[in-house]
């Protein structure tokens, strides 16, 4: 695993401005809306899927959409999609449940993961943790793509209008 002070590292290397801000942990969408008070910026909301024969993938998309992964499974051609389980994100993000984010990408040296990002999501600053949810960093999307394509991975893009559902 890289650590977290590797991955500002990188992120300084890159020549990726973000802010940070430090608070209590946080593990869902709905008890970190309070962070947007604190950072500038579009929280999103990160999905980490597989199916059945254990391909990973990487969501990222508007913290106001709900994914249809039955409709997603079918717009990216694989099985039917679920969450990964704890252990699984352990293994390939180092990552604890309640900490998804595409800077993770990182620590997936094996090239495990697909990328899968909402096309909503262009042209904003968005806020994700640093690999930990007692932290939230702001950096603008072209960078995030940047830092992705650093980490040696693809993206596909999705459009939000195939698969999400607004939640209410």
């Amino acid at each position: 695993m890289l650590g977290t002070v590797t991955l500002y590292n990188i992120l300084d290397e890159l020549g990726i401005d973000y802010t940070e801000v430090t608070h209590p942990a946080v593990t869902t969408m709905e008890a970190a809306q309070f962070v947007k008070t604190l950072i500038d910026g579009t929280p999103i909301k990160n999905l980490f899927l597989t199916n059945r024969k254990g391909n990973y993938y990487l969501v990222l998309m508007s913290e106001d959409r709900r994914a249809d992964l039955k409709a997603l499974a079918q717009i990216i051609g694989t099985g039917r999609l679920s969450f990964a389980n704890a252990d699984e994100l352990r293994r390939v993000l180092n990552l604890e449940p309640g900490s998804v984010t595409p800077l993770a990408l990182i620590n997936d040296a094996d090239q495990q993961v697909e990328v899968l990002v909402d096309t909503a999501l262009a042209g904003q600053r968005l806020l994700m943790h640093p690999n930990t949810n007692t932290k939230t960093v702001s950096l603008e999307y072209e960078d995030l793509l940047g830092f992705i394509g650093h980490t040696g991975h693809d993206y596909r893009f999705i459009s939000a209008a195939q698969f999400f559902g607004v939640v209410r």
